[in-house]
């Protein structure tokens, strides 16, 4: 490949420097045929005969400055200001050389033929570098004006993105697309152009703009704003219809790489109005380089980007631990091929096999265990609480005894928001998990357990989202239980480094919580993607409500206790405290909910809310809870 490309480097410029001969050939010739009126029989046989002496020695002496100001590397589709800049530089240089020639030939031509032959062949290679780019842009600009009415583009900012990005798509081959219109909040900007594209108002003139402008796509162009104003200005984009798009970053500024091959669609992530959380990555890479790591339910949402964030830093070994096997197999080879050198493990086990968990912590000798294996989907555990009992509870402690006894260092348990005054299968039997670990802290001498809470993680597999885009690309409806949901929100992403920073910052049988900003109703985000899909809520798409679900909290929680609170070094983590039951205490739970796990198999266990209200207090129907929560909001006036 990179033969190919020298090769047809190597022929352009021989094609360009073959143009240059012939433009200065053609120049000084037409100056001394302008020179004698235009009239080729006026001109004197002894000015002839200088033109043929020294037009080749010329021609080669202005080859040599040419390659030696760099004329001929410059990619033709992309000559400018630069450009023309290195031909300036050129003819300066060229200017002695040719006084020189002049004197050692001892040529006696007229003065103006020198002058103008000057002028006449830097404005031949000007032109002829020019030209290409000339061509395509007018071809690009008829191209573009016939399909001006597909793609109508609006960009939001006028900065140094916007400039970038608006030029790239001026000048790209890529994208049939004209720029209309910039918009941008700084009042001094307003009626000036960037790039030839006027500055026509502020974010509050979006909606009229567009409409103006027969604007059908909008791309955000604000790397460096914040997470409430980029929330503010999306939210009056979404309200155009117009397809969203958005920069990734800052770093593409730094590296020079806004380019509309970069472009991605507004993602949700980008209306929670809250930053991206930060983690120490100097800590995260310290505390896990150079030791072995194994990750339960490694090939699941959460787990699977554990396993990403653990590779990039450069364990002694990494386990991924998973009963499916098509999910440890996916990710086992993505990692393969990212991380080459990377010292992996891929295991199929359960947690609730004593045997195995036993075995692979024995063999293996993890250092970190992350735990990440879990049921997480509410409906189908109130279904199936004998399994949510078996694989969250047991197999936690399973995992947790085995690890205490094979010296692991630290022992991270996932959690979740639902654990908060638990009111299904589920969150009450992830309180358990956080309830077993907290006592294993306490009984463990060797052995560091922590647990992690956060809430819904955008993206993961049995979350909203990929439900409302698979419901949208069907043609609706949409469905959601209920108008008032609202729910916590954080990106896959975000819960990973958290989880890998809590292991970093764990001492003794910590509970860490992540500010995850304001909640979000579930009702707006089907309308945000409704919108973000160039479609009209209740109008393309109907938005549906189906009814809670059974064990369906209306508003979830993330503290059990606001007031105690612990701050930690990252201003977005916090550690609550709670009282750890005594091993006495959880060893009799254990047994009794494997028990009663045996007999709901049988079909002749007890009723499973009645089981779990007695080992976990603030278990809560959810009824009497959403009642409770709904005249709270009430009361405060919160709609």
């Amino acid at each position: 490949m990179k033969t190919v490309t020298n090769k047809m480097q190597k022929q352009r410029m021989m094609i360009i420097g073959v143009l240059d001969v012939l433009s200065i050939l053609c120049s000084y010739f037409f100056a001394l045929f302008l020179r004698f009126d235009m009239r080729f029989s006026n001109i004197d046989v002894i000015f002839l005969e200088g033109y043929q002496k020294s037009i080749l020695i010329w021609c080669a002496a202005s080859l040599v400055v040419f390659f030696i100001c760099r004329l001929y590397h410059s990619i033709w589709s992309q000559v400018s200001l630069a450009e023309l800049q290195m031909i300036c530089k050129a003819y300066l240089v060229l200017l002695p050389v040719y006084f020189a020639i002049n004197m050692l030939l001892n040529l006696h031509m007229p003065r103006s033929y020198y002058v103008m032959g000057y002028i006449i062949s830097f404005c031949a290679t000007t032109a002829i570098r020019f030209s290409y780019r000339m061509i395509r842009l007018i071809a690009h600009n008829f191209n573009r004006s016939a399909g001006a009415q597909e793609n109508r583009i609006m960009v939001i900012g006028a900065g140094a993105a916007g400039q970038m990005l608006i030029k790239e798509l001026e000048n790209s081959d890529k994208l049939i697309s004209q720029v209309c219109c910039v918009i941008d909040d700084n009042p001094n900007k307003l009626g000036r152009f960037i790039e030839g594209v006027e500055i026509v108002g502020n974010r509050y003139d979006i909606k009229e703009m567009a409409v103006k402008y027969k604007i059908n796509r909008i791309i955000f162009a604000i790397p460096t704003i914040d997470g409430e104003e980029r929330k503010a200005i999306l939210n009056i984009c979404k309200m155009t219809n117009c397809k969203l798009q958005t920069i990734p970053g800052m770093y593409q500024l730094v590296n020079d790489e806004v380019s509309i091959t970069r472009l991605r669609d507004v993602d949700l992530s980008d209306l929670l109005g809250r930053q991206q959380v930060q983690v120490n990555n100097d800590e995260i890479l310290a505390d896990i380089a150079g030791k072995t790591v194994l990750v339960t339910g490694g090939g699941g949402s959460i787990g699977s980007e554990l396993c990403r964030q653990i590779a990039r830093s450069q364990p002694k070994q990494l386990i991924i631990f998973d009963i499916y096997e098509n999910n440890a197999y996916n990710i086992e080879q993505e990692l393969k091929r990212n991380h080459p050198e990377l010292n992996l493990q891929a295991l199929i086990g359960s947690v609730r096999n004593t045997n195995r968990i036993n075995y692979v912590m024995s063999h293996y000798k993890p250092d970190i265990v992350f735990h990440a294996a879990a049921h997480k989907h509410v409906p189908l555990m109130e279904n199936s609480p004998n399994e949510a009992i078996k694989n969250n509870v047991l197999g936690t402690y399973k995992t947790a005894q085995a690890a205490a006894e094979n010296g692991v260092k630290k022992f991270v348990l996932i959690s979740t928001d639902k654990a908060v005054n638990p009111t299904n299968i589920m969150g009450a039997s992830k309180r358990l998990c956080e309830m077993v670990v907290q006592m294993m802290d306490r009984q463990s001498e060797n052995t560091s357990f922590v647990a992690v809470r956060f809430g819904n993680v955008l993206g993961s597999n049995g979350s909203v989202i990929p439900l409302f885009k698979q419901q949208i690309a069907e043609g609706g409806p949409v469905t959601v239980t209920d108008k008032r949901i609202i729910r916590y929100f954080m990106t896959i992403q975000e819960a990973s480094q958290l989880v890998i920073q809590a292991g970093a910052m764990a001492r003794r049988g910590e509970l860490f919580v992540l500010n995850m900003g304001k909640p979000v109703k579930i009702y707006d985000l089907a309308e945000n993607m409704i919108r973000l899909s160039g479609l009209e809520p209740g109008k393309d798409i109907q938005i549906k409500e189906t009814g809670l679900r059974p064990g369906e909290k209306m508003y979830e929680e993330l503290l059990i206790r606001s007031e105690v609170l612990d701050k930690t070094e990252n201003e977005m983590i916090f550690i609550e405290r709670d009282t750890p039951l005594a091993r006495r205490d959880v060893d009799n739970m254990v047994q009794q909910l494997r028990a009663e796990a045996a007999a709901w198999d049988r079909g002749n266990g007890r009723e499973a809310r009645q089981v779990l209200k007695t080992v976990v207090p603030s278990f809560r129907d959810p009824e009497e809870l959403n009642r409770m929560a709904e005249s709270a909001r009430q009361l405060q006036g919160v709609t």
